[in-house]
């Protein structure tokens, strides 16, 4: 056996990389106990933590107190009853529900003896996969399971007096460190698919692509309207359009042409149940996986040029100070004259020529207009800079750098918004019905006491932020204090924390507004293509303009706890989706800080903990730790109240914004993790 080999048999024999635990076998309670609820986060050295719904700390629960409970389970957990400033401890009483996200691995096989070597920090065992007799390895996705390849493995059972927990392989990736594994394995680690089963692309083949002359008939016919998309220049599908004509009236009609998903994919269909369970699609670095199968993201759905495309339209009436005049929303077919992408509108915008040039710049004045208006109202603007990674065709990283949104970015971006909102307040007012059941995009007023933190934080770089008694208040006060920072030494750690003092928005059939962008009714019409909620908008808006022109009432209001428990899943599959694409980054700006061991960067403090202090250097902001332990010039704690770091004898201290110099020390591909050393002048 090679010395690599022994060195994995080793790692399997201590199971947890040193950490030798066992599942509790016997149930202790303390005489008074109160039970919660609740999902265990484990650490590396198999510390559990339980985060309790409504609970502002987790529960700390010990390695042999955990009964078998992984990260990710959800679990019942009995809390002694604690005095005040301590920790809250208790123990897992009862299993309730194993996680469904697959644990990623290297297989290793030694005969009839099989694991998995897990590599997550918050996996701190390894997983035996047992075999019946005569069974062999599987082979998922035509690649068969062998020794070395990576593999997606789910827990089964933690039988009592074993050493580690059982599973099954539910997933073959391939071979560790090639660029399609890597990403597989990022999908799969968040329980996201990455490939359609046969059954649903052979269910989207079968759906006809002519459209018929009574399809057309029911339908506005908008193809003799200047009509034109504008997209990435590397889109492949094209959700929405504008099309645009002057009125006799000397207004302006501009139209809002969505994809008519709902047309092609039925309730319940083979389509729509994938569509469901997926809810969105997912962009990591180097791709886009679908929420729907090609033959409808790239094809009938995409509104390519000089091709007849159906459509569901939000139509406005607008006068040149961009007043809504009327809006009619209804079901469409369009014919689109141009596929513009960003970059040639913008250089239409900044004095260029081009096709449609006198209808690109009136939607231009117009969209300045809208955008003006939304920030006047209350929408927070926010200008950290989003940073994108260049990969080249094998996916390898060649750059980063940062993305940067133009005003014909904005053009599209506000009619959009307007479509959005305006879909929202016709439901919510002018359907016909009361309070009827709707899919909302909602984002909830900051939390008050983190907006509380970040003025005394302010006021540390002679910032000063106004009253934060009232949500208007408080609205005028952020988007006053981000203006003065705006270019300071604070304004990178102001936005920061600002960020971090918001809600996340998500959706819900409850509708309170979208407190970031200002609008008291909000939903998501615009992009069925990608999310599975705007699919839901406009299944649910045909129903309200039937009876609306009919003047026919519905039979039953659609029921609003199941669409609810939509939303629910929804905005939780969103979140795995932005989740998969923050660890692709990771992993890619990982890569591509491998061959910069050793160098030296500026750069600027990003966050602060009790173990360390994250950097993102400049000019690509890539963000890394330095580990408080490996400052040898003298000893830094974490003061909390004041948010720095503080060195015990030089009393220096280091805040966020703060401007450092830092060397690259390391670049680990398996934990996506960069460490920093912070280079410091003698300050003893």
């Amino acid at each position: 056996m090679s010395k690599k080999n022994s060195k994995k048999k080793d790692i399997r024999k201590k199971n947890t990389r040193g950490v030798v635990i066992r599942p509790s076998t016997k149930q202790r309670r303390s005489k008074s106990v109160e039970e919660y609820d609740g999902v265990v986060s484990l650490t590396r050295d198999g510390l559990g933590f339980v985060a309790v719904e409504n609970m502002d700390e987790d529960v700390f629960v010990k390695p042999g107190r955990l009964r078998g409970a992984l990260n990710g389970d959800r679990v019942r957990v009995a809390v002694s009853k604690h005095k005040t400033g301590a920790r809250r401890e208790g123990e897992v009483v009862r299993l309730l529900e194993r996680s469904a996200k697959p644990h990623i691995g290297v297989l290793i096989v030694r005969g009839r003896q099989i694991w998995a070597i897990v590599e997550s920090p918050r996996m701190p065992y390894d997983i035996r996969i047992p075999l019946e007799e005569g069974e062999d390895l599987p082979t998922i996705g035509g690649v068969k399971a062998a020794s070395g390849m990576k593999v997606a493995v789910l827990v089964t059972d933690w039988p009592r007096g074993s050493a580690e927990p059982l599973g099954k392989i539910v997933d073959v990736l391939g071979m560790p460190g090639e660029n399609n594994t890597e990403m597989h394995a990022i999908l799969a680690e968040f329980g996201l698919p990455y490939r359609f089963e046969s059954d649903v692309e052979q269910a989207a083949a079968r759906i006809p692509e002519k459209i018929t002359k009574a399809e057309i008939a029911r339908r506005k016919d908008y193809r003799g309207v200047t009509t034109f998309t504008i997209d990435p220049a590397d889109a492949k599908d094209y959700d929405d359009a504008l099309s645009f004509m002057k009125l006799d009236n000397g207004n302006y009609e501009v139209g809002v042409h969505i994809a008519d998903v709902s047309f092609y994919v039925r309730p319940g269909d083979t389509v729509d149940k994938e569509a469901y369970n997926r809810a969105t699609s997912v962009y990591l670095v180097d791709r886009t996986i679908p929420m729907l199968p090609e033959k409808l993201s790239n094809n009938l759905c995409s509104l390519r040029p000089h091709e007849d495309k159906l459509c569901f339209s939000a139509i406005f009436e607008m006068d040149a100070r961009a007043a809504v005049k009327d809006v009619w929303f209804g079901r469409t077919v369009i014919n689109s004259d141009e596929r513009f992408n960003y970059d040639q509108v913008q250089a239409m915008i900044e004095g260029g020529d081009g096709p449609l040039k006198e209808e690109i710049m009136t939607l231009h004045s117009l969209a300045q207009i809208l955008r003006k208006s939304r920030f006047d109202k209350g929408a927070i603007n926010f200008e950290r800079p989003e940073m994108k990674v260049e990969v080249d065709e094998t996916g390898r990283p060649v750059g980063v750098y940062q993305k940067i949104s133009k005003e014909s970015n904005f053009l599209i971006e506000e009619f959009m918004l307007l479509a959005n909102r305006s879909v929202a307040e016709f439901v919510a007012k002018k359907c016909g019905y009361k309070n009827p059941t709707m899919v909302y995009r909602v984002h909830e007023a900051p939390n008050a006491e983190k907006l509380g933190h970040l003025r005394s934080f302010a006021g540390n770089f002679g910032l000063k932020m106004g009253s934060i008694e009232t949500t208007k208040q408080a609205t005028k006060s952020l988007n006053a204090l981000l203006r003065d920072a705006r270019g300071s030494a604070a304004a990178n750690a102001i936005e920061m924390l600002a960020l971090r003092a918001m809600a996340r928005a998500c959706y819900s059939t409850d509708n309170v507004g979208h407190y970031g962008l200002a609008f008291p009714f909000y939903t998501h019409f615009t992009s069925p293509i990608r999310r599975y909620p705007d699919l839901m908008v406009h299944r649910l808006l045909a129903q309200y303009l039937e009876s609306f022109y009919s003047g026919h009432k519905l039979e039953k209001m659609p029921d609003r706890h199941t669409y609810q428990l939509w939303c629910e899943y929804s905005s939780a599959r969103e979140q795995l989706a932005t989740d998969a694409e923050r660890a692709s980054i990771k992993y890619k700006l990982t890569e591509f800080m491998q061959d910069k061991i050793g160098q030296e960067f500026d750069g600027c403090v990003s966050g602060l903990t009790e173990w360390g202090m994250y950097v993102e250097i400049e000019p690509t902001k890539v963000e890394g730790m330095v580990s408080l332990k490996t400052i040898k010039e003298d000893y830094f704690s974490f003061d909390e109240e004041k948010y720095r770091i503080v060195g015990r004898l030089s009393h220096r201290s280091f805040t966020l914004g703060d401007k450092v110099r830092v060397r690259v020390v390391r670049a680990s591909m398996e934990q996506k993790q960069i460490d920093y050393e912070l280079i410091l002048d003698d300050i003893r």
